[in-house]
């Protein structure tokens, strides 16, 4: 056995025995009694489902270790709603001692099928943060059908790598084998003209479409507010905002476009209202014009990808810490939920505000 190997294993023993032992749940106690924890999900997805073949697994988690985290959460945090931190924020009112929020973004359906019958069994609240323009889209965003392309077999490296060269005008280096090099080539993506992105787009667009449907639609809103689940916004169009053409209309219009989806379904303007007053970041990218701005546009709650825990002495910052996890960080290889890895990962995050 490799001296690495060796170290390896006494990590992990010791991990177990101070989760085991009560020591790192009393660790957690003393340290975190005064902190807010948000947890950040994006897909659940059973691995039955025929979106299972195609999700990105960097973003997904099986249905069973959701169910294991939930478990979790009610066993070492005192689960708080969306409301709920509003309310500190707005009045000061305490939240309890290691408040934990969860919080899915993006819009997909599989939180309804899935994750939505989870929580409303553990009876835990949540909060979807929904990009606008998913609404009703069939479809995911560009990111996630190209990688859903490429698991499939239906798009090659290459054939991408090319496309990508073509219209960007520029020649790419020797590609990356495997998923790695196809988060480089959609990272390259990301940083082009929008038109010349929709021309890579529009070349493979056969090889990009499933045939499956994987963003909620308008009358999912109303089934996930009747099951507990919040609502805020995640932008208009999913873009990054720090490299929106039009930041005025992700911020506002994603608003707009929100009030007028809810406006039909509930009597409850407050309710409603609550739902626009609250954002996060579209791939966690933002700086301090761009929060500045969200917060003239009318947001009170601003959520980010930094993954720190958030101190709430007095009241929350209206700018908050997430922090969200892959399976291979609380499953081990046999696709077991380890509790004390969990434990050992959100335990110990840094605390600060953030504003």
């Amino acid at each position: 056995m490799g001296a690495s190997i060796a170290r390896a294993m006494l990590k992990d023993f010791a991990r177990k025995c101070l989760y085991f032992s009560g020591a790192l749940g009393l660790y957690h106690r003393l340290r975190n009694a005064d902190s807010l924890t948000v947890v950040m999900f994006h897909r659940t997805l059973r691995q039955d489902d025929p979106r299972w073949a195609s999700c990105d697994p960097d973003y997904t988690l099986g249905e069973d270790l959701f169910v294991s985290s939930l478990d979790f959460f009610r066993r070492h945090y005192r689960v708080v709603s969306l409301q709920d931190v509003l309310r500190a924020r707005r009045e000061g009112a305490g939240l309890p001692p290691r408040a934990l929020l969860i919080s899915f973004d993006d819009g997909w359906l599989d939180n309804v099928d899935y994750a939505l019958p989870a929580l409303r069994s553990a009876g835990l609240p949540a909060v979807m943060f929904v990009a606008a323009d998913a609404v009703g889209a069939r479809q995911p965003f560009y990111q996630e059908r190209i990688v859903s392309a490429w698991r499939l077999g239906k798009l090659s490296l290459e054939a991408l790598a090319a496309s990508v060269a073509e219209y960007s005008g520029e020649t790419l280096d020797s590609v990356r084998a495997g998923i790695d090099g196809l988060r480089a080539l959609i990272a390259r993506l990301e940083t082009m003209p929008s038109t010349s992105r929709r021309a890579v787009l529009e070349r493979h667009a056969d090889a990009l479409n499933d045939d499956l449907q994987h963003m909620i639609d308008v009358d999912d809103l109303a089934r996930l507010r009747a099951g507990g689940v919040e609502l805020g916004l995640h932008g208009k169009s999913h873009v990054a905002m720090t490299r929106a053409d039009d930041l005025a209309n992700e911020l506002g219009g994603a608003r707009a476009a929100m009030a007028a989806m809810l406006s039909p379904q509930s009597p409850d303007e407050g309710l409603a209202s609550d739902a626009c007053a609250t954002m996060s970041f579209p791939h966690g990218a933002f700086d301090d014009a761009i929060a500045a701005q969200a917060r003239e546009s009318g947001y009170e709650l601003l959520f980010t990808s930094v993954p720190v825990l958030n101190p709430v002495g007095g009241k929350p910052s209206w700018l908050l810490g997430r922090t969200g996890y892959e399976t291979d960080t609380i499953a081990d290889a046999n696709g077991t939920f380890r509790p004390e890895w969990l434990a050992w990962y959100l335990f110990r995050r840094d605390a600060r505000r953030l504003a």
